[in-house]
């Protein structure tokens, strides 16, 4: 099936907003042509259509992410790392008691949230991770009741630019929108300085093992003094007072959640420290702005064991590869914490496109000497890159261009796998393809 190109449905969107005149008719109009150019994109195999769909409507209807919302409960979830994982935890959380719409396939920027709204419009309630760029404007229109803001670091500076004014921008937003409740991380300066000033605030130790970006205060032009999980600028705010961090009122451990009722198990089915600072975050916001109960929120949450594909296990032949997607040096760090040490051999693969940020200069941030106990296979598009950084890491390693040939070149027995955003989403339909012709 051939697919319309954009111009064209464009053209056909135009034309059908202009006969349709009356804002309902247009919002109808446009879901109807959305879907005829998702089942389009899903039968040429282009992808999902989650992307074409949205834009379409837009086109057609530029309120229609206001008016598919009709006023229901909304949460936006948005930060550098872990909004597909942090939504996935409270779209579980909330489904123990309500309906829920969300965008689980990770289109986080307009046209993504366009199409999840138009493929829940029968859900009570909206659970939506927002790319950060984007969070003033889908804010704006949706009047969320809650905004959880995880943390904040260096990441596609080529789209993104500098967390100073992604911060700004987040600031901004909360200021002009008193009623809505915040969600946010003290363990992050950035989130906490966006969220200082809410008048409805919900402070979480959701914890953060990268300090690279968290040297200078965003709001007193000094520097930040980390102590033993504290932190404090050394300069003052305008009225005087200290910029610290805030105590938090939920929290967790290696083994509890502790919140406002105490302290309760929490056993999740995913790894590492990062993803307990993520349900913390899931179930308070779960917990305070949509009355769940916690001890349900607690157990949907820790129900939650894939999140599109990351931390899965694929097999082919003498190989099991475990997968861990990785975008940014801080979600790299989390990753390389992940990384079973006992693996028979490890493989990064490492591209370079508009989607993972063209600019690779963040590689030289990534502390990859520490992982000189592992056999190391690199490629991916940009696989030369990173065989230069590894290096002058002076980690032995082997560059192969083809991503399963990687794998496959590894000892047989269980590889840990360590991919950005292409790569991971390329490497796991080539596993899943390759798997198939072995079985």
């Amino acid at each position: 099936m051939k697919l319309p190109s954009l111009s064209s449905l464009a053209r056909l969107a135009t034309d059908a907003a202009h006969a349709a005149g009356l804002d309902k008719a247009r919002t109808t109009v446009a879901v109807g042509l959305a879907q005829l150019a998702t089942v389009a994109s899903q039968k040429s195999g282009r992808g999902s259509g989650g992307m074409i769909g949205g834009l379409i409507a837009e086109k057609i209807d530029p309120e229609i992410m206001a008016n598919l919302c009709k006023d229901r409960p909304v949460a936006i979830v948005t930060g550098t790392n872990g909004k597909s994982t942090t939504t996935r935890m409270l779209a579980n959380a909330v489904r123990t008691a309500h309906t829920v719409a969300t965008n689980d396939k990770g289109d986080n920027m307009d046209a993504g949230i366009i199409s999840a709204l138009m493929a829940g419009r029968d859900a009570s309630h909206i659970i939506l991770e927002c790319d950060e760029m984007h969070v003033p404007s889908v804010v704006e229109r949706l009047k969320p009741t809650c905004l959880v803001l995880l943390n904040l670091s260096r990441d596609q500076l080529d789209r993104v630019g500098e967390i100073n004014t992604v911060e700004r921008r987040l600031r901004e937003t909360v200021a002009a929108h008193p009623e809505m409740t915040v969600v946010a991380n003290v363990d992050d300066i950035w989130m906490t300085s966006a969220a200082y000033d809410a008048k409805n605030v919900v402070w979480v130790s959701a914890g953060s093992s990268w300090q690279g970006d968290a040297v200078s205060c965003p709001r007193t032009d000094s520097n930040i003094v980390h102590n033993d999980g504290d932190w404090y600028a050394t300069g003052t705010l305008e009225d005087g007072s200290e910029f610290r961090r805030p105590t938090p009122t939920w929290s967790t451990t290696d083994e509890l959640l502790r919140s406002p009722e105490g302290e309760q198990p929490l056993q999740l089915s995913l790894p590492g420290k990062v993803n307990r600072g993520n349900a913390a975050q899931a179930i308070a916001a779960a917990v305070t702005c949509f009355d769940i109960d916690l001890t349900a929120a607690i157990k949907a949450v820790a129900a939650v064991h894939d999140v599109a594909g990351r931390y899965s296990t694929i097999t082919i032949g003498e190989h099991t590869a475990h997968l861990l997607l990785a975008k940014n040096p801080a979600s790299w760090q989390e990753a390389m914490n992940m990384v079973d040490r006992t693996a028979d051999g490890l493989v990064i693969a490492i591209n370079g496109q508009v989607a993972d940020g063209e600019d690779l200069s963040w590689l030289w941030d990534v502390k990859f000497e520490n992982l000189d106990d592992l056999p190391i296979k690199a490629t991916g598009e940009r696989g030369t890159d990173l065989a230069v950084r590894l290096t002058y890491a002076e980690i032995e390693h082997e560059l192969i261009d083809d991503m399963v040939a990687a794998i496959q070149a590894c000892p047989p027995g269980r590889i840990e796998v360590l991919a950005n955003y292409t790569a991971f989403r390329d490497l796991k339909r080539a596993l899943a393809r390759a798997a198939s012709k072995g079985a």
